[in-house]
This record gives structure tokens, C-alpha cells and sequence, in this order.
């Protein structure tokens, strides 16, 4: 089987991914079930609460619609491919380029295109703030860096996967762009 089949029942293939076939129902749920840090956490925190923070970050921050997207899709590959911990990473050259190319397909669909280089780095910005809070409330890991300034207040309280998938979609809906 090449395949997996979504929540909203299309067989998708990740390595040969058809962009008719991205759902954003289906990031949003699998995204809301989905635990932070491989699971190697305290308590339960979804990848879908995360990028969550990374949107509201970015609306805090004033950022396009289009970067508030990018930020609520920075981790939307993941819902196909799962995750790998970025200690990893380097180390599977062909899953990177596999999780690039659908990141991408994934901004394009809901973006329009990929991001610019300056979009690129505001997103990996905000993602690298919440990483330093992610790491000391879900894991008590001390960072030698200073704490980075959030706009947002950030809560790791255990929230109910239908409700994370249910405000990915709310901020999706507010925030989609037309084109």
C-alpha cells in the first residue's frame, strides 16, 4: 500500500502527494491528536496547540494573514508524515526533501505560493520562541539562551482534541486567504 488513508477518507500518498487531495479537516484533526516532542513530554500537548500559538503569536505580532497561515501550517506535513525529532533530521536527507516538497505543496494550496525567504524566517522565528517555552514547561529543560519576549500568553492546560481541531479550523476560517 502507498497510501494512508485521512480522517475524510482520501488515500493520500506523502511521497507523491496530490494537492487536490490536501484536506485542511484532515491537518486539523490529525494535527489535534498529534503529541509535541514525540510524545517524550509530561502531559499531553498537540502539535495542533502548538501551531495554534505560533498563529495567535503571529497575529500578536501584527503579521500578514498570509504569515499567520504560514504559521498555523508550518507544522501541516506532519499530519501525513508524522514527525521526526529534529535531532534526527540530518540524518534522513530523503525525508526532509519529502517533508519540504509537501510543506510546500501545502503553502501553495492554502497560500498560493511558498513562502519568501523573509516569511520563511519570521515563521521559523516564532516556531524557535515557542520551542524554548515548549521545552521548559513540557520537559523542565533549561535553555543557556535567554527567554525569548512572547506577545501571547502560553498555557500547556490539557485541551480536548476536538476543541484544538475546532479552533485550527476557527483560525483557518478568519485567516484563509482568497485567490
Amino acid at each position: 500500500m502507498s497510501y494512508i488513508t485521512t480522517y475524510t477518507g482520501k488515500h493520500f500518498d506523502p511521497v507523491n502527494p496530490d494537492m487536490t487531495q490536501v484536506d485542511i479537516q484532515d491537518i486539523a484533526h490529525a494535527l489535534s491528536l498529534i503529541c509535541r516532542g514525540n510524545g517524550q513530554v509530561k502531559s499531553f500537548f498537540s502539535v495542533g496547540q502548538h501551531c495554534i500559538n505560533a498563529a495567535r503569536e503571529a497575529i500578536a505580532r501584527g503579521y500578514s494573514n498570509r504569515v499567520i497561515l504560514a504559521c498555523l501550517l508550518h507544522d501541516a506535513c506532519e499530519s501525513y508524515m508524522s514527525d521526526v525529532p529534529r535531532p534526527l533530521k540530518p540524518f534522513m536527507p530523503e525525508y526532509m526533501l519529502t517533508e519540504n516538497r509537501l510543506l510546500d505543496m501545502i503553502y501553495e494550496k492554502f497560500l498560493g505560493s511558498v513562502l519568501t525567504e523573509e516569511e520563511t524566517k519570521l515563521v521559523k522565528a516564532i516556531d524557535n520562541d515557542l520551542l524554548y517555552y515548549d521545552l521548559k514547561e513540557l520537559l523542565d529543560e533549561t535553555s543557556a539562551e535567554s527567554a525569548p519576549e512572547l506577545c501571547i500568553e502560553l498555557s500547556y492546560q490539557f485541551v480536548p482534541f476536538e476543541q484544538v481541531e475546532q479552533t485550527y479550523l476557527d483560525i483557518y476560517q478568519q485567516y484563509k486567504l482568497i485567490f
